[in-house]
């Protein structure tokens, strides 16, 4: 496992000594175009603590519709995956902080090690890679390492005991805690495992454990921080940069992390 104190963990510390949890923000590189994905991620970096950058993929398998849309939309607009770090870069510049989340084949595509390179030169702090197991990760976890950045792991309520060990051991940065099975999207309720599956992670490491899939206001954001170290927000974000809403509801999810 890597310290537990790296400097994308710092992220969900500083928000804890400011007794509350992280609001982590997700939105993906080029939607709907380069240019207006710039702006928006920094008008998201305003309010977040944290933001995924995705990189939209014509096959993405845990996706729902909405994440599935901006990606093909991105994708018809020209994006390509080296737009990411330009993405990565407007967090950076705007005073966030970034990490990517991507499916396996367009970072392995790119080459890992030049990936994982440019991806710290943009200012980034790690990668959510939910189709990469740990046992199939030397080789990106050695271009991490090489380049202090964290992979970050996801897990699940259906994730076993054994699993929670080698998946929290591998990673580092934070543990992803998915609230349900199945795709990406904002949910009427967020499912009720997820507090326990919090609670079964914290017996295993001292990773900050974030929450996401499925929060889709700040009431909600406001329960789930009550026991998380972060939550993450990503379809609804996705709807308020269509709606042209997005910095109001960057506002709200930020007010609901400081209001458990």
């Amino acid at each position: 496992m890597r310290s537990p104190s790296s400097r994308l963990a710092q992220v969900f510390h500083a928000a804890k000594a400011e007794g509350r949890s992280a609001f982590v923000g997700y939105l993906p590189a080029g939607f709907p175009t380069l240019e207006e994905s710039k702006q928006h991620v920094a008008t998201l970096a305003q309010y977040a603590d944290l933001i995924e950058v995705g990189i939209p993929f014509t096959d993405p398998m845990m996706d729902g519709p909405t994440i599935q849309h901006a990606a093909d939309v991105a994708l018809e607009n020209g994006f390509r995956v080296k737009n990411t770090f330009d993405v990565v870069r407007a967090v950076s510049e705007a005073g966030g902080k970034a990490v990517i989340m991507s499916y396996w084949n367009p970072v392995l595509q790119y080459g890992p090690e030049r990936f994982a390179h440019e991806l710290a030169e943009a200012g980034g702090l790690g990668s959510i890679i939910p189709d990469l197991l740990p046992e199939e990760a030397e080789r990106w976890s050695k271009a991490c390492y090489d380049n202090d950045l964290d992979p970050v792991y996801l897990v699940a309520p259906s994730t076993t005991a054994e699993r929670l060990k080698i998946t929290t051991e591998a990673g580092g940065g934070f543990v992803y805690a998915a609230s349900h099975m199945g795709i990406t999207g904002a949910k009427e309720q967020v499912s009720s495992t997820a507090e326990e599956l919090v609670a079964r992670v914290r017996e295993v490491t001292d990773l900050p454990v974030a929450v996401g899939l499925g929060v889709r206001d700040g009431e909600q954001a406001a329960s789930i921080a009550a026991y998380a170290d972060g939550v993450i927000v990503g379809s609804v974000l996705i709807q308020a940069v269509e709606s042209g809403t997005l910095e109001e509801l960057a506002r709200e999810l930020a007010g609901g992390v400081r209001a458990q």
